[in-house]
């Protein structure tokens, strides 16, 4: 990729933005057993924590979006990253779990704005050749963060220093970090030369552009209900399988997660840059397809090793088909809200979806804490109807990405 740097600093700061959005949700994922336990409840009562927050992204991308078409793809990416970071770290003084539930609801908005605006910017600031690769790259920031929550998760979780032992609030405390990046936006990250140039035009308004598309919105929308489910439904839960089904330590947990992560980061990359030779349609279908003979090993091997293999291969499956997605979904919306119809249609999605970590947890309970029945339950169906569901989509490999 020949790209200059100011492209590459975009790039960055796209990446850097989810990828730490992800670490900041995926804590949560690693102390649920320990906040159930201080309020006195299931572990599915807090997992309607991870429901809120992904519900709410719905909303977030929305608002976010429509900033981001309005006045730039830059600012709104920076108010958004302000946003996320200062909710998060405000989870750690919840005084019940009625206030932490608020709390996360309200990071979730947050957190429905970032996607879209990084991806927008980045992809409307980069040559249609590197799309498939950058694509990959933006994409895995998701499980980047995730790697990170599991390196935070096992060398500080339970530490002692003194008379004072690191809980989950102190670990919510991490979320404040990425509030430095807007310094680096700020200072270093050019506006979407598409936005600028959208400004010499009249856009059309926003539900107009819905209503002209809504036939390939709401095929988007069914689109980004199947990853997200094939995503939360296959990362969410799983460290609370390995806890409490297998009941491994901290330290086992975090090294099965950065495992499943380096895989994950592998698998965006690789079908990233591959969609831009085999389409972005067929690198989507591979993907999925390899998540099948991955469910054994993933959820019900007995050891570590195994558990971590499985889930090495999973994570490939899952990230891999994700690694497509910020370059397809730019390709497919309609140019004049660009910003917001990504967002808008992943995040619907992702609110239908977002209900996966409570039905997870209660299926699991409702068969004696069979954990892994749960996760390959959902797991199976939804890669399946992911093969079924991506061949009816357009293909735009290397389409012109306009703003106007």
């Amino acid at each position: 990729m020949n790209l200059t740097g100011e492209q590459k600093r975009t790039i960055l700061a796209a990446w850097l933005g989810w990828t730490l959005d992800a670490f900041d949700f995926f804590l949560l994922t690693f102390l649920l057993k320990d906040i159930a336990k201080e309020f006195g409840v299931e572990v599915s009562a807090v997992a309607y924590a991870l429901f809120l927050t992904l519900a709410m992204r719905f909303v977030g991308a929305f608002i976010f979006g429509r900033i981001g078409d309005k006045w730039g793809r830059k600012p709104a990416l920076m108010l958004d990253i302000l946003c996320y970071s200062i909710i998060g770290a405000l989870a750690a003084f919840s005084p019940n779990l009625t206030i932490f539930l608020v709390l996360r609801a309200l990071f979730g908005i947050a957190m429905g704005g970032e996607w879209g605006l990084g991806s927008s910017l980045a992809m409307e600031s980069i040559p249609p050749q590197a799309r498939g690769t950058v694509s990959g790259i933006l994409q895995c920031g998701y499980p980047s963060g995730f790697l990170i929550a599991a390196v935070a998760y096992g060398l500080l979780d339970g530490r002692t220093f003194g008379d004072f032992t690191i809980g989950w609030r102190a670990m919510f405390l991490l979320s404040v970090l990425p509030a430095f990046i807007v310094l680096f936006i700020r200072s270093s990250v050019p506006e979407s030369p598409a936005f600028e140039a959208s400004q010499l035009h009249e856009k059309p308004h926003l539900w107009a552009t819905i209503a002209e598309h809504k036939g390939l919105v709401l095929y988007m929308v069914l689109l980004m209900l199947c990853f997200n489910l094939f995503s939360h439904g296959t990362q969410d839960l799983y460290p609370t399988f390995l806890q409490k089904q297998h009941n491994f330590d901290p330290a086992t947990v975090s090294w099965i997660t950065i495992v499943a992560n380096l895989g994950a980061i592998a698998g965006g990359l690789a079908f990233g840059h591959w969609s831009e030779k085999i389409g972005r349609v067929n690198a989507i279908t591979v993907a999925a397809l390899i998540a099948l003979p991955a469910l054994q090993l993933w959820a019900y091997s007995s050891t570590p090793v195994l558990l971590a293999l499985g889930a090495f291969v999973m994570q490939v499956a899952v990230q891999g088909a994700w690694g497509v997605v910020p370059a397809h979904l730019n390709e497919l919306s309609p140019s004049a809200a660009r910003a917001t119809i990504p967002a808008f249609v992943y995040q619907a999605g992702n609110f239908l979806a977002s209900y996966n970590a409570p039905f997870q947890a209660r299926i699991a309970e409702a068969n004696g804490g069979n954990y892994a029945y749960a996760l390959a339950l959902v797991a199976t169906v939804v890669a399946v109807a992911m093969v079924v569901i991506i061949r009816f989509s357009p293909e735009k490999r290397g389409h012109v990405l306009t703003a106007h």
